[in-house]
């Protein structure tokens, strides 16, 4: 395995702006072999681990992808004057949720789920493309069928929907909040 396969690829993660999945490294180096590619992303890996700067490789959306650290945040807004990312309501905050714990899900299942309509609140997702259409429900009517999206697991720092909290995580978190208030 050659030093240039590592700088490579991070030459490739470092200009993907989305999580770079290891299938779409593959796809792009096929004249190395699947062991040597899955090699060198350890080694670079391994490499912005044991040296912390101020990037770092996180895994996310089932990708890599180069990040600043979180500690830095107020220079760099400060630098490129943005200000904070747009807040979600909590209404939509209890949609996302909805969909992300019960997909694939319609919209009259979110709105029973949480009691409320929820149109608004789902608009809102689609426009931030935090959840996407996925299809129809074969009943009557045949609803919409929604699902969360890519850009949902990069936005919420996850690697794959197996990384959202537990019923007893969240359960946990609640009560210590109590304890503390």
């Amino acid at each position: 395995m050659s030093m240039q396969l590592s700088n490579i690829i991070e030459s490739l993660l470092f200009v993907s702006a989305e999580p770079l999945s290891t299938e779409k490294i593959k796809n792009v180096l096929t004249e190395y072999s699947e062991q040597e590619i899955e090699k060198s992303i350890d080694l670079i890996l391994e490499k912005y681990t044991s040296h912390p700067g101020g990037i770092q490789i996180i895994r996310t959306g089932g990708g890599y992808l180069f990040t600043t650290r979180s500690e830095h945040d107020p220079w760099i807004r400060r630098l490129l004057r943005v200000n904070r990312k747009n807040k979600l309501s909590s209404a939509a905050l209890e949609t996302l949720s909805t969909i992300a714990y019960h997909q694939p899900i319609t919209l009259a299942e979110i709105s029973a789920f949480r009691g409320v309509d929820a149109t608004h609140s789902l608009k809102t997702l689609l426009q931030k493309k935090l959840v996407k259409i996925v299809g129809r429900k074969k009943s009557p009517g045949k609803p919409l069928i929604y699902r969360t999206s890519e850009r949902f697991l990069t936005y919420f720092g996850l690697d794959t929907l197996k990384d959202l909290p537990s019923q007893e995580e969240i359960s946990k978190l609640l009560e210590e909040e109590s304890d503390a208030d």
